[in-house]
């Protein structure tokens, strides 16, 4: 079974809904499992066990979340004991503003990925085909759509790399 830990901060539940629907076309994919967490809540033990993150953040001064950075530096040691190289990394963001730094958001998180020694995969080209799904305030229907392309898409390059 593959596994695929979705990891998120969401204050106002714009990032958590969008994460959702994440989650929901990891486990679209036959074989694929999503375990959805808050980023403060994530362990050694889901990032050393997953075959891919998905990490989203709602963007804070073009950067992510204090909470989901955090993660990222607890579970620094994982990337000098080589724990995650390979791995799938993806990730999400949302912001109030029609720009508002969400692609430097997402940028940062890939960011953390590289440095972790895992393989970044951007959104799909259905959902637009950039560095990864960002929406503006609440999710809309075309939002939730991509969003789900982007679980199915790690997922899918997850079941390619294990085989």
């Amino acid at each position: 079974m593959i596994k695929i830990l979705v990891a998120y901060s969401s204050a106002g539940g714009n990032t958590e809904r969008l994460g959702l629907a994440v989650k929901e076309g990891v486990e679209s994919i036959s074989g694929c499992t999503a375990v959805f967490k808050r980023a403060s809540e994530v362990e050694e033990d889901d990032f050393k066990s997953a075959d891919g993150i998905i990490a989203g953040s709602p963007t804070y001064f073009g950067n992510m979340s204090a909470e989901l950075k955090d993660m990222f530096d607890r579970l620094v040691f994982l990337r000098r004991a080589g724990g995650m190289e390979g791995k799938i990394g993806a990730a999400f963001t949302t912001s109030g503003h029609p720009s508002g730094g969400k692609e430097t958001t997402i940028m940062a998180i890939l960011q953390a990925f590289l440095i972790y020694g895992m393989i970044v995969a951007g959104d799909p080209i259905s959902a637009g085909g950039h560095y990864g799904v960002a929406c503006q305030g609440s999710p809309s229907p075309k939002d939730i759509e991509d969003a789900k392309a982007l679980g199915r898409r790690v997922a899918e390059l997850a079941k390619k790399l294990c085989s």
